[in-house]
C-alpha cells in the first residue's frame, strides 16, 4: 500500500520553506517518537543543507522507552543533530527547547541577535501544540485531524528565539510500503486515505512479534493467535465487533485496535527500531537504484527506436 497524499498546500509549504530557509540559524524537526524512521521527513535533511537541527521525539509518553533510548543515540550519530524525548503533555519538558536551541547556536548569544529558528514536522505530530506552549499563548491551530496549519507564520517568542512555523509536510511519495503503513497506523494522515482493515492487519503482525504480552493483556487473549487475521479476530470477539450470524466484523475491529494503540490504551509501544530502519534504507535504495536503471533503459530503447525511424 503505496501512500500519496500531497495537498497543494503542502507543496506551496516546500516552495516557502525554500525560499526562507537561508535566514534561518536552526532547524527544529518534530518526530513522532513511535516512528522516528517513518515521520523523518527526507525533504527536511535536503532542504536544511548543513544547519544545524534538533530532532524532538514526541510522544514519547506512548513510545517504548528503551527503544526511544535507542533511536536517540541513533539520531545522534548525524553530525549536527541533537535528539530529545519529549511530550506535550509536560510543559516543563517544552519550555527547556529554547535553552537547547542556546547552546546549540552560542554563536548568536554573542551578537545579541534573535536565534532564527524554523519547525518542522509531518501532520498530526504535535508541533502546533508544542509551538503555543513555547509561546505562552494559542497561535497555531492544534487538532486531531492532520493538516490543521496550511500557512507558514513568524512567532517572535520574545526571549531571543524567533520561531517559523511551518504546515506540516508529507513528501509526495513514501517509498518504503512498510513506513507508509506506520504513519497510517500512527494517525498521520486522514483516516479516509487509507483502508482500516489492511492498516490494522500490519499492526496486527508486528504486535504479535514485538509486543505479544501487551496486546494479549489488553484484549484479555489466553493464547496467542497464529497469525495477524486470527489476532483481529480474537479482539473482534472480545470487544463485540460482530456482524449478524456472529461473523466478525473486520472494519470495527480495525478501529478498535487503532484507536486504542493511538490513545496508548495497549501500553506503551513503538513500530519500529534504529535496526529496523538500516534494512529498510537499504532496501529502498536497492529499489530506487533499480527503478532508475529501468528507467535509463526504457530511455535508450526509444532513442534507438526513434533514430531507426525513417523520415
Amino acid at each position: 500500500m503505496a501512500i500519496q497524499w500531497y495537498p497543494g498546500h503542502m507543496h506551496k509549504a516546500q516552495k516557502e520553506i525554500e525560499k526562507v530557509m537561508p535566514q534561518v540559524d536552526l532547524v527544529i524537526e518534530v518526530l513522532d517518537a513511535r516512528i522516528p524512521y517513518s515521520s523523518e521527513n527526507p525533504m527536511v535533511a535536503s532542504l536544511r543543507g548543513d544547519k544545524p537541527c534538533i530532532k524532538l521525539l514526541n510522544k514519547s509518553d506512548l513510545a517504548d522507552p528503551e527503544v526511544t533510548a535507542q533511536w536517540i543515540d541513533y539520531l545522534e550519530r548525524e553530525q549536527g543533530v541533537k535528539a530529545s524525548a519529549i511530550t506535550t503533555l509536560q510543559a516543563a519538558m517544552i519550555k527547556k527547547i529554547p535553552d537547547l536551541c542556546r547552546k546549540f547556536v552560542p554563536s548568536r548569544d554573542k551578537t545579541e541577535k534573535d536565534i532564527r529558528t524554523m519547525i518542522m514536522g509531518i501532520p498530526n505530530v504535535g508541533k502546533s501544540t508544542i509551538i503555543n506552549t513555547l509561546a505562552g499563548r494559542v497561535i497555531a491551530k492544534t487538532g486531531n485531524e492532520p493538516a490543521v496549519t496550511k500557512t507558514q507564520q513568524r512567532i517572535n517568542l520574545r526571549n531571543g528565539i524567533v520561531l517559523s512555523d511551518t504546515p506540516g509536510i508529507l513528501w509526495p511519495k513514501v517509498d518504503n510500503e512498510a513506513s507508509s503503513y506506520r504513519l497510517a497506523v500512527t494517525g498521520a494522515i486522514k483516516d479516509t486515505a487509507m483502508d482500516y482493515d489492511d492498516v490494522a492487519l500490519f499492526a496486527c503482525e508486528f504486535f504479535l512479534n514485538a509486543y505479544p504480552k501487551e496486546i494479549c493483556e489488553r484484549y484479555k487473549i489466553k493464547e496467542i493467535p497464529k497469525d495477524d487475521i486470527g489476532l483481529l479476530e480474537e479482539i473482534g470477539r472480545k470487544r463485540g465487533a460482530l456482524r449478524p450470524g456472529g461473523h466478525i466484523n473486520f472494519h470495527k475491529a480495525s478501529e478498535v485496535l487503532l484507536h486504542d494503540f493511538r490513545s496508548g490504551k495497549i501500553g506503551q509501544l513503538t513500530l519500529e527500531t534504529p535496526e529496523m530502519a538500516e534494512v529498510e534504507k537499504q532496501k529502498v535504495s536497492e529499489m530506487l537504484a533499480a527503478k532508475e536503471e529501468e528507467h535509463l533503459r526504457q530511455q535508450e530503447e526509444k532513442k534507438k527506436k526513434h533514430s531507426g525511424k525513417r523520415y
